[in-house]
């Protein structure tokens, strides 16, 4: 039996591969598309649409973004890609009646809300019962960041074998992850822009949370120092980053390479339908157009790996930012926890 899923802002590019990704999802059937008052009313297929859709999904009606859809559809969950100022109030109000996975920055960092990826701290979902203890009767998961799930997820086993002091990273992120109008075209063309607003701040937070320990309903932040600098370059869809790394403990590259080409977490051992077999591929020279697609999009590519001094590394990692970095990262949260019964 499927999960009836609902999809906050429905209508924007994350949003559009949200309805994309849950139509052809084994576990979740799309009953119910939110977004903002001006396209409240209209016809899904009306809008002007990235991908192509059956006409079940076609046909649905907009209805407009807050928690009083749940008084007129039947739904066990929702995914949402609200934009950060929308999603506040509404994120909170839903997950008082039924889980919610968001792809959304506003509450990442919320003490009490997991901050997941499951091949990374599944035991994070542990928060979903302090939720609970507040009078929740759903829950509220979060994902982080496009650029920080495709480093964190090369991070782990890295980790959980050697310790890390410091990270610092260099990203060159695709265009996509701005949205349909974050870019125009005269900006990007013949350019590289050295800067994304906020992005750098989330990169240096969010895989302290993610790498930190789930103590006593609280999570304590690993101990290591990361910057970052993040660029937009002309690249449609796939974030590369360049980072270099310095261990607390030393170790060769090829076992350094042999960590991540061995990873494999709780999504594969339980074989939920997101997870790819690989969640790490390993390639000479990553690159975003040849690779981005490894794993139907929910794998990373790791290269260049190379030792430059003692317990000091460099490397190279690309993923998909619209699929593992965002909405495959939110809907394999989701079938994790279906599977962990959780929804």
């Amino acid at each position: 039996m499927k999960l009836n899923a609902a999809v906050l802002g429905a209508t924007g590019m994350v949003g559009q591969r949200f309805v994309k990704m849950l139509s052809e999802d084994k576990w979740f059937d799309v009953v119910c598309l939110a977004a903002s008052k001006r396209t409240a009313g209209t016809r899904y297929g009306d809008n002007p649409l990235g991908f192509e859709y059956g006409d079940d999904v076609l046909d649905l009606t907009i209805e407009e973004t807050s928690a009083d859809i749940l008084n007129d559809y039947d739904i066990d969950i929702a995914f949402s890609a609200l934009p950060a100022e929308v999603a506040g109030k509404v994120e909170v109000d839903l997950a008082k009646k039924i889980p919610v996975t968001s792809n959304t920055a506003t509450h990442r960092m919320d003490e009490n809300v997991p901050l997941l990826i499951p091949e990374v701290n599944p035991e994070h979902l542990k928060l979903i019962d302090v939720q609970r203890e507040m009078g929740w009767e759903g829950s509220l998961v979060t994902n982080p960041n496009c650029s920080t799930i495709v480093m964190v997820l090369s991070l782990k086993p890295i980790f959980d074998a050697f310790g890390i002091r410091d990270i610092k990273v260099a990203t060159m992120q695709a265009v996509s992850g701005a949205g349909f109008t974050g870019v125009s075209s005269m900006q990007i063309l013949d350019n590289v822009i050295p800067y994304i607003g906020k992005e750098e701040t989330k990169m240096q937070s969010e895989p302290l949370k993610l790498l930190g320990k789930l103590e006593n309903g609280k999570i304590t932040n690993a101990d290591f120092s990361l910057t970052a600098l993040c660029t937009r370059v002309p690249v449609i869809d796939g974030h590369t980053e360049s980072i270099f790394i310095e261990l607390e403990e030393d170790t060769t590259v090829e076992k350094f390479e042999e960590a991540m080409r061995n990873f494999r977490a709780l999504p594969q051992e339980l074989k939920l339908p997101s997870a790819p077999e690989r969640p790490i591929e390993i390639r000479e020279v990553p690159q975003p157009r040849l690779h981005r697609d490894f794993g139907n999009g929910m794998s990373v590519t790791a290269g260049r790996f190379e030792k430059v001094a003692e317990r000091k590394f460099k490397y190279v990692v690309s993923g998909h930012n619209t699929i593992r970095g965002a909405v495959g990262a939110s809907i394999l949260n989701a079938e994790l926890m279906a599977e962990l019964k959780y929804i």
